[in-house]
């Protein structure tokens, strides 16, 4: 009978790659956040381009050496979210500063988000391809789309019926349904751009690349636990400790979905209803 036992080796393996996993996905996401970067404008730059020569070096290094080639996807999958950040960053100030977008009205937040999507998504799928994994890898494909467009769809209904009640969590004043409707579009747009790219930034980059190391289930915890940590700093919500219990087993279940669906669709329109509060308390205050 085959042993499937870990050794202590792998253990050892496991536990350090799931640390650096999370320092240096936290490292991305915080210090060279696309919204609130840490550092001053100089430094912000210069970090963001070395991180990138390092990361790519680091790939091509791993990926040349049989010992450690398995590790060169996870660090591919790094690389590819500091770049996608980092040229969201870029493109947002060139937004604002020289188109003049105005993020503070629904119309003009929901252009910055679309924009967001838009650069984000399309940096995973070129690095994806150019190195030389296919849509499938990262779940853009149609898997069991019937299952995944009815979880999808239920969920964004059931989110979609409740938000206004929901909305309470995240700070929202004065919602009534007049006020609500002109905003529909907006709430659309920003919603189903958001849970696209972050599903696709954190779940779609990443279940794939951790699952030879973690299997399944611990693949889309450390995830979870990841995406749940880096919203531990968010200003939208009137009860941080709150909004992050029902974000991480939520975070869980996005992550179901994608690999119960073998595909991003479901996940998106799930996330994506969930944001709709969100937006809510959000556009109310601008």
């Amino acid at each position: 009978m085959k042993n499937n036992r870990l050794s202590a080796k792998d253990w050892f393996e496991r536990i350090l790659l799931a640390l650096l996993f999370t320092a240096i996905g936290s490292l991305i996401m915080i210090v060279f956040s696309p919204w609130r970067p840490l550092l001053g404008s100089v430094e912000d730059y210069l970090g963001r381009i070395g991180l990138i020569v390092l990361l790519l070096a680091a790939v091509l290094l791993v990926r040349r050496r049989a010992r450690f080639e398995k590790y060169w996807q996870i660090l591919l999958g790094l690389l590819i979210m500091t770049v996608a950040v980092s040229l969201d960053w870029f493109l947002g100030i060139y937004l604002i500063k020289h188109l003049g977008v105005n993020g503070g009205t629904p119309a003009g937040f929901a252009l910055m988000k679309l924009n967001e999507c838009a650069v984000i998504v399309c940096v995973i799928i070129l690095f994806t391809l150019l190195s030389g994994g296919s849509l499938g890898s990262i779940f853009i494909q149609k898997g069991n789309l019937k299952l995944g467009l009815i979880l999808g769809s239920v969920t964004f209904v059931l989110a979609a019926a409740g938000s206004i009640p929901m909305a309470n969590l995240f700070n929202a004043k004065d919602l009534s349904l007049a006020r609500i409707v002109p905003w529909i579009p907006w709430v659309l747009i920003s919603i189903l751009a958001n849970g696209a790219l972050e599903e696709l930034l954190f779940r779609g980059l990443y279940l794939r690349k951790l699952e030879p190391f973690f299997g399944k289930f611990m693949s889309n915890f450390l995830i979870a636990f990841v995406f749940t940590l880096l919203h531990g700093s968010v200003n939208y919500t009137t009860d941080q400790y709150l909004f992050l219990a029902i974000l991480l087993p939520l975070a869980l279940v996005w992550g179901y979905v994608m690999q119960k669906t073998d595909s991003a669709w479901g996940s998106i329109l799930f996330h994506a209803g969930m944001d709709i509060p969100i937006m809510l308390g959000i556009f109310s205050n601008l």
